[in-house]
């Protein structure tokens, strides 16, 4: 069974950047556009793993991830900031949300779907 990823941004290239990276390595995709959108496609899809913007309309991604963090259906969902904040400040903070890696935009598509696979190989134990 394929891995199921989120990604949630509201920049739609970014989005279809990253829903054909992440789909070309073998995973399955799914999109939110907004914070508000992304908590209800988490109960819907379950992802294994949610690949997470800050700066959005309607809900940022630090109070996504601490939502997330806060339910146990999801308390251990891996997620991954994608952000363009790169201030040392904005990586400690999404960092204590409960964020598991922070990637600064620009940022390598390869790079990324990189620290995924990471991700599911610890996961898997191999």
């Amino acid at each position: 069974m394929r891995k199921k990823i989120l990604i949630v941004d509201d920049d739609k290239d970014a989005v279809e950047l990253l829903r054909f990276n992440l789909g070309k390595a073998g995973f399955a995709i799914g999109t939110a556009g907004n914070g508000k959108e992304a908590l209800r496609k988490v109960c819907s899809i379950a992802p294994d793993l949610i690949v997470l913007d800050l700066m959005m309309p309607e809900m940022d991604g630090f109070a996504v991830c601490e939502i997330l963090r806060r339910d146990p259906m999801t308390a251990r969902t891996p997620i991954i900031m994608l952000t363009a904040l790169s201030t040392e400040i904005s990586r400690l903070v999404g960092l204590d949300c409960g964020a598991n890696d922070y990637i600064t935009k620009p940022f390598s598509p390869q790079h990324l779907v990189s620290r995924v696979e990471q991700f599911f190989k610890a996961l898997s134990g191999s």
